[in-house]
């Protein structure tokens, strides 16, 4: 539960200010956090000036005091590292720290989720990559050859991704190395689960720049997201929690390429109101 150091506090009422579930009241001088609408999202424990306010529901060694140097990011600085994000297919033959993928994964831990839910969970894959090959391609092969065969005017479009998958997993099974046109020979992989696909569309956006910053490079996988909807190997094998559904899948390594500068873009479409 959420507690208030009654030493500390000045009643100044600003966790009572910044309290959207209005669980909190001042009384006697004092703030009273009652538990009972509250949604542990810890705003009271950030906007405390006396830093009295503390749970016993998680690690108060995640909070960190606030310093301008090091938490402001230049805007403009920011706007270019997001515009230098390139998604990357060629990957060195090098393995991924593990130091590295914890710090991406507590960028996605730290992103905000609705209602506080906390639902995203993290699967790793390194040791385990031979076997999720296998049934990727299995599995996208075995989609596009029911595609193939039950083919109608509304599943035409989508034809060509069936062909692909079909001729993709013979040129594996040919040259698994070679011809790995899924993976790309990337080291690792960060499949992101949550109840809610926002949550753990939120949390992959932020762990994607993450991994930028890291210097490593990384792409989604749709097809992968794909392959493993309903696949019950797949699932078997990644641990899918109960209730938790695949958002994305992040192929993660050393980028073997070295862009020189920003690509263009659509111009927005805003409107104004």
């Amino acid at each position: 539960m959420m507690k208030v150091n009654s030493e500390k506090c000045i009643g100044c009422g600003q966790c009572v200010k910044d309290c959207f579930a209005r669980d909190i009241e001042i009384t006697e001088g004092k703030a009273n956090i009652r538990n009972v609408t509250c949604f542990k999202c810890g705003h009271c424990i950030a906007v405390c000036p006396t830093n009295a306010i503390s749970t016993d529901e998680y690690n108060m060694d995640d909070v960190v005091e606030y310093n301008k140097e090091q938490f402001q990011v230049d805007s403009d600085n920011l706007l270019n590292f997001i515009k230098f994000r390139r998604t990357i297919r060629q990957f060195k033959d090098k393995d991924v720290e593990i130091e590295k993928i914890s710090k991406i994964i507590e960028a996605g831990r730290f992103t905000q989720t609705g209602s506080n839910m906390q639902d995203v969970s993290y699967v790793v894959v390194k040791e385990q990559m031979k076997e999720v090959k296998e049934l990727t391609f299995e599995s996208l092969k075995n989609i596009g050859e029911h595609m193939l065969a039950n083919l109608t005017p509304e599943t035409m479009m989508y034809k060509g991704y069936a062909e692909m998958w079909v001729r993709m997993y013979s040129a594996y099974k040919e040259d698994s190395t070679k011809n790995d046109n899924l993976f790309f020979n990337a080291p690792a992989l960060i499949v992101v689960t949550a109840k809610s696909e926002v949550n753990g569309a939120l949390a992959s956006s932020n762990m994607e720049l993450m991994t930028n910053a890291l210097g490593l490079g990384t792409f989604f996988s749709g097809f992968f997201v794909r392959a493993a909807k309903g696949n019950k190997a797949i699932e078997e094998l990644l641990g899918l929690k109960e209730g938790n559904e695949i958002v994305t899948c992040m192929v993660i390594g050393y980028p073997d390429v070295k862009y020189k500068r920003t690509t263009p873009r659509k111009e927005a479409d805003i409107s104004w109101k």
